[in-house]
């Protein structure tokens, strides 16, 4: 392990590849707002994910923003500690405050038993997280949802392509919310989009990405730019080619980290929830007491031998300063959160990733593991 290999990395295509598209955006003169390359990546993207209507963004931050706007969202939200800093930072965008809960342990999604004691009058929403790409319990969270009239908005940056028994697991929720920057599944360098229910949604959003103009002369509501440019959806396009193909390359990845290190003491491979349909988006593990080296220990000898892993999600969002003082950030509010953060460490995988350095990975891992070299 002499070479840098990162947590994750985009997938990049030939270059000779997206010559053409960018000849074509050079010769229509259009950039941005809504061009030709926009206007097909949201409908290949529909096709390819079976969703009715998609809006595209220039990244996900700002269509979480902007998915808690179309929604009217204020009061309290209920969310989890355990994502990056961007979950949080969207509802504090919007003057709303966030409520955190407890994660389930083997999931590391938000604990749908804890939802209901977080509940106050307050309380308009519940933004889950499909963290690694892991479906949340929709069903229990759609039913505490209806029961007590709540919105639900999914941070589902992780979760391009993942499905449950029913189809596209971006159907539940009133919106779901996409990622495409470069270090997800599938990206446009930077991007996001948020996945809408019906054309009115649809329209709302579109309004609200871009300064709340309906035409030259028109705004209905105080928008923001949210829009993603021509060449970024260009590379989208690009990307959809390739997209099978490298979802079939981190399932063997995955695979072969399970197979290296199986049976090891002290780590443990995050359980996936509906294998079949997972995305691999990442590959975490969890680090106990039992394992030869800390988890930090663990994560500076990978480091020290180019292996760039990342402590995701550590620290929580609930430990950063705008958000340590409230009462649903208190440690004691969140165990499994504040274990499994200190205990989780994330590998690389990414499509040209090669065997033999995964191979090379674990046995370094077990080797640390076993107290040898």
């Amino acid at each position: 392990m002499t070479q840098n290999i990162p947590v994750t990395r985009p997938l990049l295509p030939p270059l000779e590849e997206f010559l053409p598209y960018l000849e074509q955006i050079w010769q229509s003169g259009i950039l941005t707002n809504g061009g030709d390359m926009h206007r097909a990546l949201e409908q290949a993207l529909c096709e390819y994910l079976g969703v009715e209507h998609i809006a595209l963004f220039a990244n996900g931050t700002l269509a979480l923003v902007t998915a808690l706007q179309a929604l009217r969202i204020t009061g309290e939200v209920i969310t989890t500690p355990y994502s990056f800093v961007a979950t949080g930072h969207s509802l504090l965008w919007n003057g709303i405050r966030p409520v955190f809960v407890d994660i389930d342990p083997h999931s590391l999604n938000i604990d749908p038993t804890k939802i209901e004691a977080a509940i106050t009058p307050q309380t308009t929403a519940i933004m889950p997280v499909h963290c690694y790409g892991n479906p949340c319990d929709v069903r229990a969270i759609e039913a505490i949802a209806d029961s007590y009239n709540l919105r639900v908005i999914y941070d589902a940056a992780h979760a391009f392509a993942v499905r449950d028994e029913g189809g596209s697991i971006l159907r539940h929720g009133d919106l779901s919310v996409l990622s495409f920057h470069a270090t997800k599944v599938f990206n446009t360098f930077e991007g996001g989009a948020i996945i809408c229910p019906d054309e009115k949604t649809y329209q709302r959003i579109n309004h609200l990405k871009n300064f709340g103009f309906v035409n030259e002369t028109t705004v209905v509501a105080p928008g923001i730019n949210g829009k993603m440019s021509e060449i970024n959806a260009a590379f989208g396009l690009l990307q959809l080619r390739y997209i099978d193909t490298a979802l079939a390359r981190r399932r063997e990845i995955d695979a072969l980290y399970r197979r290296r290190l199986a049976g090891l003491s002290g780590l443990r491979c995050v359980e996936l929830q509906g294998q079949s349909f997972a995305n691999h988006a990442y590959f975490p593990v969890l680090i106990d007491e039992g394992f030869a080296l800390s988890r930090d220990g663990l994560y500076e000898a990978l480091r020290s031998r180019g292996v760039m892993v990342r402590r995701y999600f550590y620290p929580l969002i609930s430990d950063f300063p705008m958000y340590r003082g409230l009462p649903s950030a208190a440690p004691a509010c969140l165990p499994v959160a504040e274990s499994i953060s200190r205990s989780v460490l994330c590998l690389p995988i990414y499509p040209d990733l090669q065997d033999d350095e995964v191979e090379s990975i674990c046995a370094f891992i077990r080797e640390s593991g076993e107290h040898r070299g």
